[in-house]
């Protein structure tokens, strides 16, 4: 079993283990009270991570998740806030006539002072620009960034979906707190474009968005995917956890201590993420997964 414990803790370490994301929050259709409740038992499993983007839910998840905060103010002190921006979808009311980015300074900081809006918040705990942009200015978004941090708005700063290079080139301008990249048996890029080598060598802890393949791990019927989750299933069958938890123990497995994102509003499912922190998959069982995963030997 590898070590829990290094001599840095990584840069996101404030954050739980695994973080609730938000993005479909609008199709849930929960009442106020439905979604106070919800929130309540994610932190009574110890999910205390909520995972936003000014975007989500057409510009409508943030002011949901707030009206339950402002009917339950005590809940914003036992949780994290994140959020993301820098695109713009297609919104002719909002004088959108096109999606694109935008991580101009200016955009920035309008979207996270709405985003503190949206939900009934002082500060964020983590705002990351959400994907690379072909016409972003490193210096222009650590300075956007530099700006939240010094008015107290945004405590810790972070990207997604950054390749490695693109994130130390922000990074030696700001310190970034992590990269919210896509990972799983079904994607393991990150594994092997330096993008987690990176970020272990930095200490920073990459999120982790779509662990499980966008529901492909599950319900998939290719033939890769069907001997791919058979391999999972016959680890899960002999060390008597449930299949989503040992798909979760893989990810973490990882040395560059990734935090993944659930999308899931059933409790039950992100009750199963949080069971896969509770055990360590043996080296051999890790390398059978990744071996079916790649579909050839290792060496």
């Amino acid at each position: 079993m590898l070590s829990t414990t290094s001599a840095v803790a990584p840069a996101n370490s404030t954050l739980s283990p695994i973080i609730a994301g938000m993005w479909r929050m609008a199709e849930w259709q929960l009442s106020v009270d439905q979604r106070v409740t919800f929130i309540e038992r994610c932190l009574a499993l110890g999910v205390s991570s909520f995972d936003h983007a000014d975007i989500y839910g057409n510009y409508s998840v943030e002011a949901l998740f707030g009206a339950a905060l402002q009917a339950q103010p005590g809940l914003r002190q036992r949780m994290q806030l994140v959020s993301k921006c820098g695109i713009k979808l297609l919104a002719p009311a909002r004088g959108q006539s096109i999606q694109h980015y935008d991580t101009s300074a200016a955009h920035i900081i309008a979207s996270a002072e709405q985003s503190l809006r949206h939900l009934h918040t002082d500060y964020l705990d983590m705002l990351l620009i959400h994907r690379p942009d072909p016409l972003m200015d490193f210096d222009e978004i650590a300075d956007a960034f530099s700006s939240l941090i010094k008015a107290g708005k945004v405590r810790q700063v972070g990207v997604s979906n950054f390749s490695r290079h693109q994130f130390d080139c922000l990074h030696r301008r700001v310190s970034l707190a992590t990269n919210q990249v896509e990972f799983s048996p079904l994607c393991v890029a990150p594994m092997f474009d330096e993008t987690f080598d990176g970020l272990q060598d930095l200490q920073v802890a990459p999120m982790i968005w779509s662990p499980l393949a966008g529901g492909r791990l599950l319900t998939g019927s290719d033939a890769h995917v069907t001997q791919l989750r058979a391999v999972i299933q016959e680890i899960a069958d002999r060390l008597e956890q449930p299949f989503v938890s040992v798909v979760f123990a893989w990810i973490l497995r990882m040395p560059c201590k990734p935090r993944p994102l659930t999308g899931s509003g059933r409790l039950d499912a992100i009750a199963l993420a949080m069971r896969g922190t509770t055990f360590t998959l043996s080296r051999t069982d890790w390398f059978a997964i990744l071996r079916a995963a790649r579909g050839h030997e290792v060496a």
